[in-house]
């Protein structure tokens, strides 16, 4: 059916108007002629002769072949402009696609074709758009893309060399024998050991958040208790909350809080947020982690009381090797990397998670579907 009608529209439509334009304008000439001859025979007298004799002409040429072509071409005259007039807006919305495309096809993606046209010229003065809309928004992606490739290699290149320089340094000291005793043999041993594990975390994250991100993990879901999973890691916690001096206060919903989901990935994200918890809020003496039933949803809440996060970096916070700038200096063995990671988990199981922080206190709000 539509193509029938795009067939009427661009091929018989055309024909129609050409030959009503036709039609108008021999009609327009004959009735010239028909004048002309009215006041060549009736008005004769009254008309001055230059213009008796030019009528004469003018009638005398349509007696002969030269006459016909020349009627011809006056009609021809009369005919395209009227042709042109009924096909105006087809042509002016033909001719602002080719002109817009031709800008568009230059580099230019921020143009929009405009045409005052109602039928498929305008649903393919739309199309284009909505195609030059998509390549604009995919190349935008791609040059964030790369940026973030860009930046990614930069702070990888950096993550890495640090450790890594202090390595090959103390190995080098060592090799040299540059040391005084076995004591300071054995001190530097253990900070080139130290370094090297801090490689290793580095280099694993690094292998786990890119997976994540390209889809190749497979969730090995279960069915749990929420309520006791978070019970177990806060059990598991216990000796580092005693190393830092920092106290864990739980608030657990008396719900069960059943989720189905992959318990290895799900102790992994809330192991990434005891820890920043640790590092960033044992100014604080205390955290705080609190779960609660919201509709189908639990809501688990990991507090801690340390330094506000500056607004300006929250929206940061999930980002692969993003520090607030005051600790990217600290040498607390971490890779950058902790909070992407358990985004990208929390995300797996289709969940959220969000951060607030003020001077009192910064929280980690989690959710995921209850069964």
């Amino acid at each position: 059916m539509k193509n029938k009608k795009i067939l009427f529209e661009y091929a018989f439509k055309p024909v129609i108007y050409f030959l009503l334009s036709m039609i108008i304008g021999s009609g327009f000439i004959m009735m010239i002629y028909s004048q002309l001859t009215n006041m060549y025979f009736t008005n004769y007298e009254k008309i001055p002769r230059i213009i008796i004799n030019m009528v004469g002409i003018f009638l005398n040429i349509k007696n002969n072949y030269l006459g016909d072509i020349i009627y011809l071409i006056l009609i021809l005259l009369i005919v395209i402009p009227i042709y042109l007039l009924l096909m105006k807006k087809k042509i002016n919305s033909i001719s602002e696609i080719i002109n817009t495309t031709n800008i568009m096809a230059n580099g230019d993606l921020n143009q929009t074709i405009q045409t005052e046209s109602k039928d498929e010229i305008r649903e393919l003065a739309n199309n284009i758009n909505s195609i030059v809309s998509q390549l604009r928004n995919i190349t935008i992606e791609e040059r964030r893309a790369q940026q973030t490739k860009t930046d990614l290699i930069t702070n990888v290149s950096h993550d890495l060399r640090t450790p890594l320089t202090s390595i090959i340094g103390y190995l080098g000291l060592i090799e040299e024998d540059k040391y005084k005793d076995e004591v300071e043999l054995r001190y530097y041993t253990t900070i080139a050991y130290e370094k090297s594990k801090n490689l290793s975390i580095l280099i694993n994250d690094l292998f786990e958040i890119t997976k994540m991100q390209n889809n190749t993990i497979k969730l090995d879901r279960i069915d749990i208790n929420l309520v006791e999973l978070l019970g177990q890691i806060v059990s598991q916690f216990e000796y580092e909350f005693n190393q830092e001096n920092i106290k864990v206060r739980t608030d657990f919903s008396e719900d069960k809080l059943i989720v189905n989901v992959d318990p290895v990935k799900l102790v992994r994200a809330f192991e990434n947020l005891i820890n920043n918890a640790m590092k960033y809020g044992s100014d604080g003496k205390y955290i705080d982690i609190e779960t609660r039933k919201q509709d189908n949803m639990a809501i688990i809440k990991i507090i801690n009381y340390g330094e506000q996060i500056p607004a300006l970096d929250l929206p940061h916070v999930f980002e692969r090797f993003y520090r607030v700038e005051k600790s990217r200096s600290r040498n607390d063995g971490g890779s950058g990397l902790g909070l992407a990671i358990t985004k990208n988990i929390i995300d797996l199981h289709d969940g959220s998670i969000k951060v607030e922080s003020n001077s009192r206190s910064t929280i980690f709000e989690i959710k995921l579907k209850l069964i």
